[in-house]
């Protein structure tokens, strides 16, 4: 592989528009746009997760992801492509159902937090809610459905990652407490 980035700096977004993968340009506002940065911003918030070690085989199973999102990205940037597949969204329930399984059931809602690593994961959980609302926001048939369904499995498992990191440094969860907020009368 050639030197792909060996100029930074090229000025030609000045006027609001960025360069896609074929080529063409968009506003850099457009909700294609918008996934791709909110994709971005998911893959960046896998890596602050990968930075608190979260230990075998979740850091693994993280890298493997942050490369599926270069590849969902991938296929954001060029229109028409086809990069997150089947076996993308098997490998994400595979480990899905491998983490869930030693977890107690929920009986209530939990509140994001616990150890820094587990905040990681929530916090990571809702940007991938955003980037899969970003690529709805598309419409049908700007995207394969891999990519939605891909994202909506990623959530999932961030938030039984966020449980079992917690499990892991003895933080249970925090349940949610009906009517614990109350106003003032």
């Amino acid at each position: 592989m050639g030197h792909r980035l060996s100029k930074i700096t090229t000025r030609t977004g000045d006027d609001g528009t960025t360069g896609l993968g074929d080529g063409s340009r968009t506003a850099k506002d457009s909700p294609r746009i918008e996934a791709i940065g909110a994709v971005d911003e998911l893959n960046s918030c896998i890596g602050l997760l990968l930075a608190e070690n979260p230990g075998e085989p979740t850091a693994g199973c993280l890298l493997e992801v942050q490369h599926d999102l270069f590849e969902l990205g991938g296929e954001l940037s060029i229109p028409g492509a086809v990069r997150i597949a089947e076996e993308h969204i098997r490998r994400l329930e595979a480990a899905l159902e491998e983490v869930n399984r030693d977890l107690p059931p929920l009986k209530e809602f939990i509140l994001p937090g616990g150890c820094r690593a587990a905040a990681c994961a929530h916090l990571a959980r809702t940007v991938c809610r955003r980037a899969e609302r970003r690529v709805v926001s598309m419409g049908p048939g700007a995207i394969s459905p891999c990519c939605r369904r891909y994202l909506n499995r990623l959530s999932d498992l961030l938030f039984v990652l966020s449980r079992l990191l917690n499990r892991r440094t003895g933080h249970p969860d925090l349940l949610w407490q009906r009517g614990k907020a109350k106003p003032d009368a």
